[in-house]
């Protein structure tokens, strides 16, 4: 199964990625900023989810469209 971010490039585990969109977290009154980078992505079974944890916010659940390869 290949992963990729929303520029095409092949995503794996243990990749940092950018975040290219503010995204509201759901849940809570955190809101991630465009360029925020977050370390240690997991994949999924999913190919359009990464598993990962920002600096805010633990556990969180990324569609790859909103990430690209740092």
């Amino acid at each position: 199964m290949e992963v990729r971010d929303a520029n095409g490039a092949l995503l794996k585990d243990g990749d940092n990625v950018t975040l290219i969109k503010d995204l509201k977290v759901k849940g809570t009154s955190v809101t991630l900023k465009r360029g925020t980078l977050v370390k240690g992505i997991r994949l999924t079974d999913d190919p359009e989810l990464i598993d990962c944890r920002a600096e805010k916010v633990k556990d969180l659940v990324l569609r790859t469209e909103f990430v690209k390869k740092a």
